[in-house]
């Protein structure tokens, strides 16, 4: 079977800090996950699981599932197999892992840049923040990208569970995170559909 065309059966979170438990490197679980962790209950179905690591930190997935197949996402999205110790180059990001050529995908492992101990984001690189404040941490110690970058990266083309996601966890964001996810879209989106709910109309705004 083409490795395209193969189901996926998602990892839970759970099972995802097991794995990566194995290696030192810092990584958050992403995508929807994330926003259900951050919201503290289950929003919804999920067709696949997204682990964000650091690109420099890159080698680590293959530490963490030692004896898995591991696919890099070449641009514009054709998987090739990723060779033990090499090292992907800046326009690779997705990385495609599942235990054997007979196994459902499992994991989908992103990469995001850093400077120092920033993080910068992979769409836009003046936004970045401490590598130490990008993620939150659930009671039982699973580590997750904070709801608001998780937020800016869906914002870019919102499809119906990204709308979803963005309207079950507003209320949960304080003024804080809904400052940086709306400065963050307005900056690199220009309008947008959310910017009216994050900065209500009757908001104190900046002088020009």
């Amino acid at each position: 079977m083409a490795p395209e065309l193969a189901p996926w059966d998602p990892a839970g979170p759970t099972e995802v800090q097991r794995l990566f438990a194995r290696q030192p490197a810092p990584w958050w679980v992403a995508g929807g996950y994330a926003v259900e962790l951050a919201a503290g209950r289950r929003l919804r179905e999920h067709g696949d699981i997204d682990v964000l690591l650091l690109r420099r930190d890159q080698l680590a997935v293959q530490q963490a599932l030692a004896g898995w197949e591991w696919w890099a996402a070449d641009p514009p999205g054709t998987l090739r197999p990723w060779r033990r110790g090499e090292r992907l180059p800046t326009g690779v990001h997705d990385i495609w892992c599942r235990r054997n050529a007979d196994s459902p995908w499992r994991i989908q492992v992103m990469l995001d840049e850093s400077a120092g101990d920033d993080w910068v984001s992979r769409r836009a690189r003046h936004l970045r923040r401490p590598i130490a404040e990008i993620g939150g941490r659930t009671a039982d110690g699973i580590p997750f990208l904070m709801a608001e970058i998780q937020l800016f990266y869906k914002a870019a083309n919102p499809r119906p569970k990204d709308e979803f996601d963005f309207a079950a966890v507003l209320p949960s964001l304080d003024a804080a995170q809904r400052r940086w996810l709306a400065e963050a879209i307005s900056t690199t989106c220009g309008a947008h559909p959310w910017l009216s709910a994050l900065v209500p109309a009757d908001a104190p705004r900046d002088p020009a």
